[in-house]
């Protein structure tokens, strides 16, 4: 029987948390092939049932579900204090990581070496963009509706520029109503678990909380307070139209939209930082994306590399290093507490909705969104790699960036070819193709240093 919540020893599940943080890159595919081989399939310590049902629910949540995942097998292994603990390590490599490199990349930004860098790394980032469009495409478009769902949700972002939000509910809404019709789409998919490893400890034993209203409330009234006080802290130290509060405020709303993982938000955190609020140059979103790709951790993580950035250009008072950091580490804050709070409240009622068809017609709607989503990040970051002059155009509620063939990057598009040839083809991992690319784009932009 499990003892306080535990059903294994927390300083094991520690050790074991540990080992998964610092092997979590690849983004969310990568970082949920790790938690299934370490927890599922060496410690055995939960089904593949119970791994695939917390997973499918998460996608349904808003933020990182890799890390979300983390905090539910880690509140289903120790109760509450294993999911902190699940979560906060989960995030803790990538954090410090972004930090250092948004430092080099500040500090060094200018020099041929950076220059050089991402010169080769940016332009790997729209291959392995385009891959996760393919993967993902490949796993939920499975009916010819969902594949209208998808080119639906596609035209709506990149040429209607309707919030990502309003497009990913709508289609779960569709998913829902259209599963009437058509019983495919609410079709719990079949569990693969008679294939997997016999679990040490049986579904029965892992931790359960019964829901109640009190306990909600409790959360979501801490959880908000712990939540939002770095924002109202800055508000009364600095002031509230300080680059701290602007950024908290930014990125606390956006950690309750961001459907779909890191590549359905980073058109829209990229259009308002570049536009709105001008804390990136055009173009700089796919270096921080680059930067996030060579690190462990949640892809999200860029927008640690968006507030260093824009905080140090926009210091107000303080010192740029201490503002950029200051503001690095708030963005991370109110980024990543709202999936505890999201967690921690709806998992009790999730584990209740077990096999529900409601509930699954209308995450496959969201899936088949979300590759319209990152169909339209990727069309983004093509346009920005390799192009050096994008234009917007507009026709009446038509509007798209155009970009400006003249201004075509011979060099990008080369190391573009390259990694989709080493992904697409080779089947190279990420870590490898980015390691080349950036080691081509380093030499190219030497070369270019020497005859200049």
């Amino acid at each position: 029987m499990p003892n306080k919540g535990h059903v294994i020893p927390l300083k094991e599940a520690v050790r074991a948390w540990f080992s998964i943080s610092w092997q979590t890159f690849g983004g969310p595919a990568g970082q949920i092939a790790v938690m299934q081989h370490k927890l599922v399939d060496d410690k055995r310590w939960i089904s593949q049932r119970r791994f695939l049902h917390a997973l499918n629910f998460c996608h349904l949540l808003p933020g990182p579900e890799a890390q979300q995942l983390a905090i539910y097998t880690g509140w289903l292994l120790n109760g509450w204090i294993g999911g902190l603990i699940a979560g906060i390590l989960f995030v803790i490599p990538g954090a410090v990581a972004i930090l250092g490199l948004s430092a080099l990349y500040i500090a060094a930004g200018s020099t041929a070496v950076v220059t050089g860098l991402f010169a080769g790394v940016a332009p790997a980032v729209v291959a392995i963009v385009a891959h996760a469009l393919q993967r993902v495409a490949s796993r939920a478009l499975g009916h010819p509706i969902l594949v209208a769902l998808a080119v639906t949700a596609f035209i709506a972002l990149a040429f209607f520029k309707i919030p990502f939000p309003v497009v990913v509910l709508t289609a779960g809404a569709l998913g829902w109503a259209l599963s009437r019709k058509i019983p495919e789409l609410r079709r719990v998919k079949a569990d693969p678990s008679d294939n997997g490893p016999a679990p040490l400890i049986s579904d029965d034993a892992l931790h359960q909380d019964r829901p109640s209203h009190r306990r909600s409330l409790l959360i979501i009234l801490l959880g908000a307070m712990v939540w939002l006080a770095p924002v109202g802290l800055a508000a009364l130290v600095f002031s509230p139209q300080s680059v701290f509060v602007d950024q908290g405020l930014f990125f606390s709303g956006a950690a309750i939209v961001t459907f779909g993982g890191a590549y359905a938000v980073l058109a829209y955190v990229a259009q308002q930082a570049v536009n709105v609020f001008h804390w990136l140059a055009p173009g700089e979103m796919v270096k921080g994306l680059a930067l996030a790709e060579t690190t462990p951790g949640p892809l999200i993580m860029v927008v640690q590399f968006v507030a260093f950035v824009g905080a140090y250009r926009n210091p107000g008072s303080l010192d740029p290093w201490v503002a950029a950091v200051l503001a690095s580490l708030l963005v991370t804050w109110v980024t990543f507490v709202p999936c505890f709070i999201f967690v921690f409240l709806g998992a009790p009622y999730l584990e209740r909705l077990r096999g529900n068809q409601h509930v699954a017609a209308a995450l496959t709607g969201i899936t088949a969104a979300v590759v319209g989503v990152i169909a339209d990040i990727s069309l983004y970051f093509t346009e920005h790699t390799l192009f050096n002059d994008v234009r917007p155009f507009q026709w009446g509620p038509i509007q798209f960036d155009v970009p400006v063939w003249a201004s075509w990057n011979p060099v990008a598009l080369a190391i573009t070819a390259l990694a989709c040839l080493l992904i697409f083809w080779l089947k190279w991992p990420t870590m490898r193709t980015l390691g080349l690319c950036s080691a081509i784009g380093l030499g190219v932009g030497i070369v270019t240093m020497l005859n200049s």
